[in-house]
């Protein structure tokens, strides 16, 4: 008794009405959120598959240096006073040429 008295206040069964918000809601998700973040990977995954040998790269951390050596997952980079340091390919942030070039 009391869940028709419910039912009859909100408006009946107005599927149209809670399926129209929903949708709405995950297409505004999709394009504001996963998108920019699929799009963002892409690109890394493009600059990081274009890097070779002598190019001077930042990582994330910060660090400037270039690289000496590659492997399937890592890059061993040479920083300042010829230290090598071995770091994943997911950790390179930009290459050092394309960061000082100035944007028009």
């Amino acid at each position: 008794m009391i869940s028709t008295v419910i039912l009859q206040a909100a408006g009946g069964n107005n599927l149209m009405g809670t399926i129209i918000p929903m949708v709405l809601i995950m297409v505004v998700f999709y394009f504001f959120m996963i998108r920019p973040q699929v799009k963002k990977a892409k690109e890394h995954k493009k600059l990081v598959g274009e890097l070779g040998i002598g190019d001077k790269i930042v990582t994330t951390a910060g660090i400037h240096g270039k690289i000496v050596g590659s492997n399937e997952t890592t890059f061993l980079i040479e920083v300042e006073g010829g230290t090598k340091i071995r770091f994943d390919k997911s950790a390179i942030s930009l290459e050092a040429t394309k960061a000082a070039a100035p944007k028009a």
